[in-house]
Formats: C-alpha cells, sequence, structure tokens
C-alpha cells in the first residue's frame, strides 16, 4: 500500500504473474519443471506433473512463461548467417458446432529462419518467425531486425533476398535450380534447424497447435535452441525468471485471442 494516496496494488502487478490464482510456488515449479525437459513439455504433462486442476491452467501457464522468454534488448546475430523458409503443417482442433465430435484442419504456416555459422563447423544462435508469404516485403524487416549490418548472409536465388546488398549486408545467394550442391549442403544450418522444429512440434506437442499462437512455440523453440549448451539448467531458470518480473502480464483470453505477432 503506497503511504501517500492509500493505493494498494500487488508484488506481481505488472509481470506474468499478476492477477493469478495459482501460489507462486507453483508457478516456480513450472518454470523449473519446463526448463529441464530437454524437449518441452505439453500442457497436459505439466498439469498431470503438478496435479493442477484443470488443463487451462496448465495450458495458461505455459503461454505466459513462453511470453517471457523473448528478450526485447538481445543482441542481433552476426557473422556468417543462413537464411530461408520452411513450411509447418500445423492442425487446427475445433469443436463441430452441437456435438461432442472434433474435426481438424491442417495449416501449412511459413516460417523464415535465421541462423549463425561457425568457423570451422557448427551454428550458433537462432531467429524465427512466422510470415505470410514469401516477399521482401517481409523477409526484409525480419532480417534487419535479426541480423546486424555487415554480416555475410548465405541464401538461395529467391528474388526475396535481391535487396539485401542495398541493406547493407554481404548477401552470397546460392541458386538452387541446375546446382550440383543440394539446398541441404548450401544452406545446411537452416535445414537442421527446420527439421528440429519439425520433430519438435509433432514430437511433443504432436502438431496440435492454433495457428495464431505459433509465435509463443517459435519463441520457446529460439529460447531452448540458443541455451542447448548451457551446463547449468538452473541458468536457464534464473533467465527465464528474470524475464518473468519484467514481462507484461497476458491473460487466459489475451492469449485464446492472439493474432499472429513478431516471433523470437
Amino acid at each position: 500500500m503506497c503511504r501517500q494516496c492509500g493505493h494498494q496494488a500487488s508484488i506481481t502487478a505488472g509481470t506474468i504473474f499478476d492477477k493469478t490464482r495459482t501460489p507462486l510456488c507453483v508457478w516456480f515449479a513450472a518454470a523449473w519443471y519446463l526448463t529441464n525437459q530437454k524437449q518441452g513439455v505439453s500442457a497436459l504433462g505439466l498439469q498431470r506433473v503438478l496435479g493442477l486442476g484443470s488443463y487451462q491452467t496448465a495450458w495458461t501457464m505455459l503461454h505466459r512463461l513462453r511470453r517471457a522468454m523473448v528478450r526485447p534488448d538481445r543482441d542481433k546475430l552476426s557473422g556468417h548467417v543462413e537464411v530461408d523458409e520452411t513450411y509447418l503443417d500445423i492442425t487446427d482442433r475445433q469443436s463441430v458446432t452441437n456435438s461432442s465430435k472434433r474435426k481438424s484442419n491442417t495449416a501449412k504456416l511459413l516460417i523464415v529462419i535465421a541462423v549463425e555459422r561457425l568457423d570451422p563447423k557448427g551454428f550458433g544462435r537462432i531467429r524465427l518467425r512466422q510470415i505470410p508469404k514469401e516477399a521482401e516485403a517481409h523477409i526484409l524487416p525480419f532480417i534487419q531486425e535479426s541480423v546486424e549490418p555487415g554480416s555475410k548472409i548465405s541464401t538461395d536465388g529467391s528474388a526475396a533476398y535481391r535487396s539485401l546488398a542495398i541493406a547493407g549486408y554481404d548477401h552470397q545467394p546460392h541458386v538452387m535450380l541446375g546446382s550440383e550442391t543440394p539446398a541441404h549442403v548450401s544452406l545446411a544450418g537452416v535445414h537442421r534447424v527446420a527439421s528440429l522444429i519439425k520433430r519438435w512440434m509433432m514430437g511433443t506437442h504432436h502438431g496440435a497447435i492454433q495457428p495464431n499462437q505459433i509465435g509463443s512455440y517459435l519463441d520457446e523453440f529460439v529460447f531452448r535452441f540458443n541455451r542447448r549448451t548451457s551446463r547449468s539448467r538452473g541458468m536457464l531458470f534464473y533467465r527465464l525468471m528474470q524475464q518473468a518480473v519484467v514481462t507484461d502480464p497476458i491473460t487466459y483470453r489475451d492469449v485464446v485471442a492472439l493474432k499472429p505477432r513478431k516471433s523470437a
């Protein structure tokens, strides 16, 4: 309570824990479990482990924690960066009106991927974002927000990348048509990451993700991938908690009504 005006406020106000009815000790247990599972965790799995009363509570907690996995002031990718796109098959399951049955619609979502290449081999950090179509108007802003100017960028021969040199990047296009070198060799990083994303989506979440919420899942994948070499799982928990107290709150209704947004 403010001593001057008498206004009352919770210590969790302005954080992802705002107005939660779940005890903070349960939130901390959820964050610890989430960061310690190498392949992530589904809402049903979290509900079972923590003994939560409803699936909806577990589902909302995970989405709030995913929102806190993005640090706005993080460093951009640099050095040698690969950029390419891939499609994700997402199963949108909806209840049929006036029936207990459910119907499934498969949506193809276009994802743009940026991956740091390390010398002499290996990959560094990544960035992901859903875009509506393969066009310069969507890909160039993603690159400018994700990659330091002056970096070397390897892409395929798509016209969507034709302005990279003008934008201040060392653009190295690889025309795949008629090339003796297959795409998965020329752009090994993005193909590896694309394969891992699809395997993770199907393995942990069984591909059953609402298309309008794909950004939150991409945030989680980036958070995990960029910290895959960390020897301390406790550090991942610590970083997540650091972000949790400075991330704006989001409610269940906010999550359900999410529109496609910029991702990690």
